[in-house]
């Protein structure tokens, strides 16, 4: 038996037809958005970040819907972990950045220093970090303006 299978020009037409339609990559991008922020969502965000369980919390502060009095609870979190999220989360204030640039665990510090919407009073703040790997941290940022972009 034979692999080959031969269409006839009916069938080939039929199949284009019903094929989909390709669409530029904006259109491909547009149909996959997120849908709307609503107050549920929002609702369901302060849930989480009142979880017991800071792994649920974490998800709350990485999220970029939460509310400013949410992040400010999250940034104050006892565990550094929640912590840790929301200094790597693009979408928190400044203040709340800046604030967290004084944080007491180094990987909280370490996340401050690598988000490019840090306030520059705390990147300098940081630059003088006593760890090691803050300041590290904090130099390789400032390389990544100083590279040339290639075209």
């Amino acid at each position: 038996m034979s692999c080959i299978r031969f269409n006839t020009p009916a069938q080939r037409r039929q199949l284009a037809e019903s094929a989909p339609t390709r669409v530029g990559e904006s259109a491909a991008v547009a149909q996959f958005l997120s849908p709307a922020v609503t107050a549920s969502k929002v609702a369901r965000i302060r849930r989480l970040a009142a979880d017991p369980n800071p792994k649920i919390r974490e998800s709350a502060a990485l999220s970029y819907h939460a509310p400013v009095e949410v992040y400010e609870a999250l940034s104050r979190d006892p565990d550094p972990g929640v912590r840790a999220c929301i200094a790597k989360n693009e979408h928190v204030p400044c203040d709340i950045l800046s604030r967290l640039a004084d944080d007491p665990d180094e990987r909280v510090r370490g996340f401050v220093a690598v988000n490019f919407f840090v306030p520059a009073d705390a990147m300098e703040r940081l630059a003088d970090d006593p760890s090691p790997v803050v300041r590290g941290l904090v130099d390789w940022k400032a390389s990544l303006r100083e590279e040339p972009v290639a075209v």
